[in-house]
């Protein structure tokens, strides 16, 4: 007979631990193929005049590509990194293997939904069976105590209702085998495009970035070093707000972004954390994070393409403009507020930025510039090295007042934020010494 052939493909979920779909496919098959596409229009300016993908991501991409690669061929498998469009790309892919079982996990992103729609189209046209798997998320959709549709468009209804339910999954292991890899597929391995020299994109700074490395493996040693090496997270409700250093906050999002470690990992850690170490309002604060980033990704399949519209959910149109020298100012550090320009230039050297300063710079570019909210969500997706499609975009409506904020017009005080976290202009002097 011949041999049963999966294919499974990696979007963003590129781990081994937690990842239900890879577990099912590869116990399924005979053989099979492990694919990622990096897609040609990620590096293609769009309307807002940004890429889908900025070079601090995408070194941050290829090392985690790299070590899952590495993890894989320890299994006997070996991951397939092809450029191209997506779809044409997994349709050549099928064409060659013929697969009997695709597989990949549901992902919440507008684009990523279609992705799915047309592979299951593909299947349907072939008669292959097709997994796709809700549960790369925190919650067990299954147990929700409401459907997506007609889940609340707040946070703490949401969080409340959610935290009664009891309804966070427990992590799943890795594969204990592998079936043998698809040996007579040829390709040209797209990784080594991905990786940028060191004089395109400094990696290192004051941060500590030199530990925020891609892979599985590297996201496991930072949730052990964040929780139980150092206890750091029985201060983060404290810490949380900092805007400098590597200890401050978890750090954790770079890899929860790219699935390298899921969120039930995490939220499985942090109760065993507190079981055998102690139990506070920060141990709870970083769930209560978890379930932020969960809100954002239902609210996404909720409402879709919306997630990108100028009036946000609330279809609420803002009396913001566009300016683009005045934008440009905003993205380069350049605006006269301090504790903006500081915070923009720390994300364009690095790729990274507080949540705190997050706010802080939105809140400018809405409220003090007047600026169509739109293009600064879509900065942020070009330049945060843990951009999540869902969050970011989520919350840039929340600040634009277009989104689920039920206040609206959360304007932030420049002068007394600066005040509160950097009284000493510490922050400041470092990233605008220049000037």
């Amino acid at each position: 007979m011949k041999p049963t052939t999966g294919l499974f493909i990696f979007r963003h979920d590129l781990r081994l631990e937690d990842n239900i779909a890879l577990n099912t496919i590869a116990a399924g098959c005979d053989q099979m193929l492990c694919l990622y596409v990096i897609e040609d229009h990620w590096f293609k300016l769009n309307q807002y005049g940004s890429q889908s993908i900025g070079i601090h991501r995408q070194k941050f991409l290829g090392e985690s590509l790299s070590k899952l690669d590495s993890e894989l061929q320890k299994q006997g498998q070996l991951l397939h990194v092809i450029q191209g469009n997506f779809i044409e790309t997994v349709a050549e892919v099928m064409t060659v293997i013929q697969p009997s079982m695709l597989g990949l996990n549901q992902h919440c992103g507008f684009e990523e939904r279609r992705q799915e729609k047309h592979i299951e189209a593909l299947c349907k046209g072939s008669h292959i069976e097709f997994l796709l798997s809700p549960e790369a998320s925190l919650l067990n959709v299954r147990q929700l105590p409401f459907s997506i549709e007609e889940m609340p468009d707040v946070f703490s209804p949401f969080r409340r209702k959610v935290e009664k339910s009891d309804s966070i999954r427990r992590p799943q292991s890795a594969p204990t085998s592998f079936p043998v890899k698809v040996s007579y597929f040829d390709y040209e391995s797209a990784i080594q495009a991905l990786f940028i020299s060191a004089d395109q994109a400094s990696h290192l700074s004051p941060l500590g970035q030199e530990k925020l490395v891609g892979g599985e493996d590297n996201a496991d040693k930072q949730l052990k070093y964040y929780l139980f090496d150092n206890d750091l997270i029985a201060t983060y409700k404290e810490t949380r707000n900092q805007l400098d250093g590597w200890d401050f906050s978890s750090k954790l999002s770079a890899w929860l972004a790219n699935g390298s470690i899921s969120p039930a990992t995490i939220a499985e850690q942090i109760h065993r954390y507190e079981q055998v170490r102690v139990a506070n309002d920060s141990t709870y604060w970083l769930i209560f994070e978890l379930l932020w980033r969960e809100f954002f990704h239902l609210q996404s399949y909720k409402h879709g393409s919306t997630l990108f519209s100028f009036t946000g959910i609330q279809n609420n149109k803002p009396t913001t403009q566009f300016d683009h020298d005045i934008f440009l100012k905003w993205c380069d550090g350049k605006t006269g507020y301090p504790i903006v320009d500081a915070n923009m230039r720390q994300l364009n050297a690095t790729g990274f930025m507080s949540n705190r300063g997050r706010q802080l710079v939105a809140s400018c570019l809405v409220h003090e510039l007047n600026l169509d909210w739109r293009y600064g969500a879509a900065y942020f997706e070009q330049q945060l090295i843990d951009y999540d499609v869902a969050s970011n975009w989520g919350n840039w409506q929340y600040l634009a007042g277009v989104g689920s904020d039920p206040r609206g017009h959360r304007q932030f005080n420049l002068r007394k934020q600066t005040e509160m976290y950097d009284p000493n202009r510490d922050f400041i002097h470092r990233w605008t010494a220049a000037d």
